[in-house]
This record gives structure tokens, sequence and C-alpha cells, in this order.
């Protein structure tokens, strides 16, 4: 099933996660954030003139709220670590897939069934359980600045379900995104001190790009062709590879409750995966 393409995109966003924390100790956000999103853009633009496709489009108006979202919605993720514990700050950017299914009933794109309505409950549970957030008094702005992360990135992955609706091809989504980024980013690195760039910073940064090019055009083919609710379903399994990752790179030992909390996670794309199958009719 073409959802499944979100599995993959998981793993290139948990590799990227491990590039982003090793680099963290030499990088500010804002450099992660441009040179991501700048080699983003190089990567795209190399396939995009490989394969012969034309930047233009008819569909700007997507492109716009599509790379609006997507981007503002980073920036508010990384103000959130700043701000927040960082499990805190990684559970409330997963609360996007429920504001996607509220947005997909809200705009009557699908019906929210049980089923699908369960596995979603489920798998935001299991992340909730394994990041253990916590809040004091004091962090109560950067939670409302964390959760709206999550609420618009939720808008971006109905906005990528439009333009795949409309025929539009995903390395032209990909294009765009990186390079409303790019110049956002630009913009914010502006406010920081630069960094020199050393063959293994370089070699980071690059990890970055690359994880986060591979990511973007996997969730975004996901996203276009799958089931609409399942994939964002899958996308939970971005905190099992990070937790398997963290386990590899930082010797981090899991707890039962840890492990159980990666059981939850499967089995909520397990459950979309059948209720999927089970009511084809409510696909998008």
């Amino acid at each position: 099933m073409q959802s499944l393409w979100m599995i993959a995109a998981s793993f290139f966003f948990a590799g990227m996660g491990v590039c982003v924390k090793l680099a963290s100790a030499r990088y500010s956000a804002a450099e992660i954030v441009f040179y991501r999103s700048f080699l983003n853009l190089l990567f795209i633009w190399a396939l995009v003139k490989a394969r012969g496709i034309p930047v233009r489009t008819p569909l700007w108006g997507l492109h716009i709220r599509r790379s609006a979202c997507g981007c503002f919605s980073l920036i508010l993720y990384f103000y959130a670590i700043g701000l927040l514990p960082l499990a805190s700050a990684v559970t409330l950017s997963y609360t996007s897939p429920l504001f996607l299914a509220l947005y997909l009933a809200m705009l009557g794109k699908t019906r929210l069934r049980g089923g699908m309505v369960f596995s979603l409950a489920l798998g935001f549970a299991g992340v909730v359980m394994l990041l253990h957030p916590s809040f004091r008094a004091d962090q109560l702005f950067g939670g409302v600045m964390g959760l709206t992360s999550g609420m618009i990135s939720g808008m971006a992955y109905y906005n990528i379900r439009e333009l795949g609706e409309r025929g539009e091809l995903e390395e032209r989504i990909v294009f765009y995104f990186a390079l409303v980024c790019t110049l956002v980013g630009a913009i914010w690195m502006l406010f920081f001190e630069f960094q020199p760039i050393d063959p293994e910073g370089g070699a980071l940064l690059l990890g970055v790009g690359l994880f986060g090019t591979a990511g973007q055009l996997v969730m975004t083919r996901a996203y276009k062709l799958g089931n609409t609710l399942m994939t964002a379903c899958l996308a939970y399994t971005t905190v099992v590879f990070a937790s398997l990752f963290g386990a590899l790179f930082w010797r981090e030992i899991l707890s039962v409750d840890a492990w159980l909390a990666i059981a939850l996670i499967v089995a909520s794309g397990v459950v979309a995966t059948w209720f999927s199958r089970a009511n084809p009719a409510d696909q998008d």
C-alpha cells in the first residue's frame, strides 16, 4: 500500500534527527535550519533538472500555503525546543496527525469512524508514554508554541494531500518547500553568530540535508498516493526509529515502559492499516 512509504520516511527523519542532535553541539538552531533547507534545495533542484521536471506550476496558491505552514511550523518547533524539555516539544509536534484528522472531518474530506480515531489516539498515547512529557507553570508559553507547531504542521500535511489530488509532482512540492525554508532560514540566521564549518561539522550538516531530502520526498509520496489518516498514523513510527537510534548511538537503555510505548505506536499503524483495507470507501 502507498501509505507504507511513510515508514521509510520515518526512518529518514529519525536519521536526520541523529545528525541534528550531533550538529547541535556545534551550530545554532537557526544555522541547522538554514543548512538543512539549503542542502535540501540543492538536492531537489538537481533531481528536478535530471528528470526534466519544470518548476513552473499553476498551483501557486497551494504551494505557498503548504510551504508557509511547513516553514512556520518548523520555526515554532525549534523555538519550543529552546523553551521546553525536548520530550515535551517532540510530543507536542506529534499532535499534527490529530489536527489533520480534525481538518479532514471539518472540511468534509473523510468520515472519522471509530477505528481510525482509535488508531490515532493509540499512537499518540504511545508517544506520550515513550517521551514522558512534563510541564511547569513557567513553560506555558513554550507549550502553546509547541502545540501551535503541531496544529500548523497538520495543515501542511493537508495541503500536501490537496496538491497530490490535483496531480502535482512530489519533487515540485518539496522544491518549493525547500525554497521558502531556505529564504526564511537565511534571514533567521542573520540574528546569530556564524560558526565555521569543519570537515566533521560539514559531514553532519550534509547528513541532515540528505536524510531530510529523502524523508521529504518519501513522506510527500505517502501523503499524495496513500490513505491520508493511515499515513498520519504511520508517522508515529519516527519515534520508534529515534528510540532505537538513541540506544544504538548513545547507549540509551530503554525501560519496559518505553518498549510498551513502542508496541502501542506500532499497534496504531497496524490498526490503521487494517481499518483502511476494511473500509476502502473511506480512502481519500
